[in-house]
């Protein structure tokens, strides 16, 4: 009987942890408006970061296959958005139907990368997908001539914002008495997609698709070995994978109404991946604390350094930037040094560490 009832008040304290948490989220995007619009507006992003670690995550937490080039897959889901509702081909289609079409191009893109690198890893693996990535890019800043496609370096603006009947996600409004912005409307969908995907990725670590990532990534030998086909498996991260990145891409797309090839550069696939690497490997929490660190850190030192350098020396003497990514270097190499699992790393990969130590 005893354990019955400690049963019940371990599930009951796990549920009242899952309510307090669930009313921070729903409150948080008032409480940063009453600070500054451009803070939801970071939220936002951080939650579009989110989407992509936890993508990645699948190809390098599950299958452990370093992707050097993921933001490519963010960019093609943010062109197939912006040609298909914007008035450059003049299409405006809506935004549940081209989010699909995205994730399903980024699906291809991921196939046409992971089919020539099937039998690479490591270091040559991480080149080959280095070197896809820039390619993507350098198409998309050159297919302007000589049929106008992607607009070359001007980008493409004016895309249209998501559209449900006559809920408009771009224009404040307000109800029940309370402002609601464009920026609010879409954290609480990108918060909803978000729940969304966080199941999918729980589901898919349960599965058997996951323990034959998890065996790949362990031995890929010994995987061949007990009839797991690696080929189907690889390809199948890449295009798991490359999917959240599309439909991240197209989201981005929506929310910031103008897109250009500067925005997909190699800096961003490689922040992409410390948050991976410095969250936790192969952890769906430790992917999201890595993001969400990697996020908001960065954002609040660009706002803090300033003023803390003219309050102490009435002068800037080092830029912001500059020191940001100073600090962002110094994290991650203490990072290798002390915690080389992550923040947050997953049992498995912790027992590894333990066994190579």
């Amino acid at each position: 009987m005893r354990r019955v009832r400690g049963f019940l008040h371990t599930r009951t304290g796990l549920w009242i942890g899952v309510a307090l948490i669930a009313l921070a989220l729903l409150a948080l995007p008032f409480a940063l408006a009453a600070v500054g619009t451009a803070w939801v507006r970071i939220t936002n992003l951080a939650i579009l970061f989110v989407f992509l670690s936890l993508g990645l995550n699948i190809v390098v937490g599950y299958a452990g296959l370093l992707d050097l080039g993921y933001i490519a897959f963010y960019a093609v889901g943010a062109y197939a958005y912006a040609l298909l509702a914007s008035p450059h081909f003049g299409l405006h289609l809506p935004f549940w139907l081209i989010l699909p079409i995205g994730a399903v191009i980024a699906c291809i893109f991921g196939v046409l990368l992971g089919a020539p690198t099937l039998k690479l890893r490591g270091d040559y693996l991480a080149i080959v997908t280095l070197g896809f990535g820039e390619m993507i890019r350098i198409f998309l800043n050159n297919l302007s001539r000589p049929f106008n496609v992607t607009n070359g370096p001007q980008g493409i603006a004016l895309i249209d914002p998501f559209r449900l009947g006559p809920v408009d996600f771009s224009r404040n409004e307000t109800i029940l008495g309370l402002d609601i912005s464009g920026p609010i409307k879409y954290y609480y969908l990108l918060l909803a997609v978000l729940l969304a995907v966080i199941v999918i990725n729980l589901r898919l670590q349960d599965s058997r698709i996951g323990r034959a990532w998890q065996a790949i990534r362990e031995d890929e030998v010994a995987a061949r070995a007990v009839g797991i086909n690696t080929m189907h498996m690889k390809l199948l991260a890449f295009a798991m994978g490359a999917s959240f990145g599309g439909i991240a891409g197209g989201m981005f797309a929506a929310i910031q109404g103008f897109i250009s090839p500067e925005s997909f550069v190699l800096v961003e696939s490689i922040m992409v991946v410390s948050m991976v690497v410095l969250g936790g490997m192969g952890n769906i929490g430790g992917v999201i604390l890595g993001a969400v660190l990697l996020s908001f850190v960065p954002e609040i030192l660009r706002y803090t350094v300033d003023p803390l350098q003219q309050a102490l020396f009435r002068r800037q003497v080092i830029a912001p930037e500059v020191i940001r990514m100073l600090l962002f270097g110094f994290a991650l190499v203490l990072m290798m040094r002390f915690r080389p699992a992550g923040l947050w790393p997953s049992r498995v990969r912790k027992r590894e560490m333990a066994e190579q130590e």
